[in-house]
């Protein structure tokens, strides 16, 4: 007998990831956070139904960008006045805003739809390493390769949780 998850409360549930942004590429992060915000991860994804997770990025001011793109992107506004363009350069807004960096990307990455609003509503960014009261609530953290040995093991230390198995003799 196969068991399947079939459209049941438990497909549908929505899962906490944490996201460490340190020294990681701007689109790649943001590609990856989009699907899972989409919910392009789990089996039962359909494109007119809301069926992500939560994202909690934290460490925004850490990110990295490829090429010169730190010197020549700019972010544009308008205040719909008559010659109310903003333009902030990427080190200016990285400086006062790291978080609308993130923001920014993942929600070009998003199919422009209805339901793109409720998705971002579940994106959370931090600028430095604490994800205040959204920490308690994250169950999957992403450590997939792009992190340094070295930093994954300097977070397990961190958390100071035994090993799931016994060591092998």
């Amino acid at each position: 007998m196969s068991q399947s998850v079939g459209k049941t409360a438990l497909a549908y549930a929505r899962v906490w990831h944490h996201v460490d942004a340190s020294e990681r590429v701007l689109g790649k992060l943001a590609e990856r956070i989009a699907l899972v915000l989409m919910g392009k991860h789990k089996p039962i994804y359909d494109k007119g139904v809301d069926c992500g997770d939560y994202v909690v990025v934290t460490n925004a001011r850490n990110i990295k960008v490829s090429g010169r793109k730190d010197e020549q992107l700019v972010y544009r506004k308008h205040t719909m006045y008559p010659g109310g363009l903003k333009e902030t350069p990427y080190k200016t807004m990285m400086d006062k805003k790291p978080n609308e960096i993130i923001y920014h990307a993942v929600s070009g990455m998003l199919p422009k739809n209805k339901l793109r609003d409720r998705r971002m509503a579940r994106l959370k960014v931090f600028g430095g390493p604490n994800p205040g009261i959204y920490g308690n609530n994250i169950l999957k953290r992403w450590e997939d390769g792009t992190l340094t040995d070295d930093y994954i093991l300097k977070l397990g230390r961190k958390s100071k949780t035994p090993s799931p198995l016994p060591p092998s003799r």
